[in-house]
């Protein structure tokens, strides 16, 4: 996963910066390489030999170092990475990360950099609940920076709460996660990084479940990989996510916020909630009909099966595709089909007025529902393109690439 991948790996001062050391032999493992630059406070924790002798690299401290800076060395440093990562990132990292100060190494090219980036915060736990670093926190998601952690537990002052740094095999799970879309996903000017950022994706994904009664419930085979793989992609292309799910076994992407509903009108509900956005993917598969009165209890069995009355879910693509206001720029739906699936797709597409319909044969010889892989067909005004069967992880960046330059492309 990380084989070749280089790291720019900024470590703050606090007492966590012992930690970095293990990320950098870590990452080192698994093919990366590490440049590290260390805070004028960092260096009271962690010595630049330390640091040099894990790495293999040079340590980078000083901004106006005149070998590297005739050469502008801090630009350099911000952009010959695949991602930069912050470890541990300080309140006053965070803020300077947030409101764009400039005034060492560190900061200068935090703010230089055209990469993506990754902050495994670590403080007391006042210092992290104070509102000034959530109100840094939240601009700098907004920003698309990804958080691993805080996590909560003990630290160095004595106190016990939210604050404490992750530990290094779980920042390495987020730096995977990155990077495993992040090089993919790229506009027609050749930037990869943060194609989506600045912008806001609601995606629904997964099935519903529409009840009989308090225990049984009406509901199909999605298993919900395809949106969340979706959802994972938009995150790395630096957008602010909304993910509306339906019971699904999967765990919430990272830096995606996920509201979990159970029905159809939930999920309609949470997604005129979740609006205006930039762009809206309804990825779920909506159960088409719900029981018009459901039984407060548990219907017993009989001599006589029970009589189900059905009445029309509604439509959710359909509703936010014909918005007169609040209406994304771009409206993306999903044809899940077993049988003329090319046709039935552009059906939908004239019928729900989407700008794009992902059609795809999900008949039981496919596996598709509930499994890893996917063969999607991309149906627009223009035509249709067919993609080859690939997984679904990447489906999603495949898609979302192309999403980012038809946004930049209307903008």
């Amino acid at each position: 996963m990380l084989t070749g991948k280089r790291i720019l790996l900024v470590i703050g001062g606090g007492i966590a910066a012992y930690k970095a050391l293990d990320l950098i032999r870590r990452l080192r493992e698994r093919g990366a390489s590490v440049r590290a630059v260390l805070t004028p406070a960092a260096a009271h924790f962690v010595t630049p030999l330390s640091v040099a002798a894990l790495s293999g690299e040079k340590v980078n401290e000083d901004l106006f170092s005149l070998t590297d800076e005739a050469e502008m060395g801090h630009i350099e440093l911000s952009r010959d990475a695949d991602l930069l990562v912050v470890v541990p990132a300080t309140a006053d990292l965070l803020a300077k990360m947030a409101n764009g100060l400039a005034n060492d190494l560190a900061s200068t090219l935090l703010l230089a950099t055209d990469k993506r980036t990754l902050v495994a915060p670590a403080m007391n736990l006042r210092m992290w609940l104070h509102p000034a670093t959530q109100r840094n926190v939240q601009r700098l998601r907004d920003d698309g920076v990804v958080f691993v952690g805080p996590v909560d537990g003990s630290m160095a002052c004595g106190e016990f709460g939210p604050g404490r740094m992750s530990e290094p095999l779980e920042i390495v799970g987020g730096i995977e996660e990155m990077l495993k879309h992040s090089t993919v996903i790229a506009l027609p000017n050749g930037e990869t990084a943060n194609a989506l950022r600045g912008k806001h994706v609601v995606i629904t994904s997964g099935p519903t479940h529409e009840p009989i009664d308090p225990v049984r419930y009406i509901a199909n085979r999605s298993s919900g990989r395809q949106g969340h793989a979706i959802a994972a992609a938009v995150a790395a292309a630096g957008a602010k996510v909304t993910l509306i799910s339906g019971p699904v076994t999967l765990p919430d992407p990272r830096d995606v916020t996920t509201v979990h509903v159970e029905t159809a009108q939930e999920m309609l509900e949470a997604t005129r909630q979740a609006l205006p956005a930039d762009l809206f993917i309804a990825a779920a598969a909506v159960a088409d009909w719900r029981v018009a009165q459901t039984s407060d209890n548990k219907i017993k069995k009989g001599k006589d099966a029970p009589v189900l009355t059905f009445a029309e879910n509604p439509d959710i693509l359909a509703t936010v595709s014909t918005l007169k206001q609040q209406r994304p720029k771009l409206v993306v739906g999903f044809a899940a089909e077993t049988q003329n699936v090319e046709d039935y797709a552009r059906q939908k597409l004239a019928r729900k007025k989407c700008d794009m319909i992902v059609a795809n044969d999900v008949s039981p010889a496919t596996g598709v529902m509930g499994g890893d892989e996917n063969t999607v067909h991309i149906v627009t005004a223009a035509g249709i393109e067919t993609w080859p069967k690939m997984k679904k992880d990447e489906v999603a960046v495949k898609l979302i690439a192309l999403l980012a330059q038809r946004l930049e492309a209307d903008a």
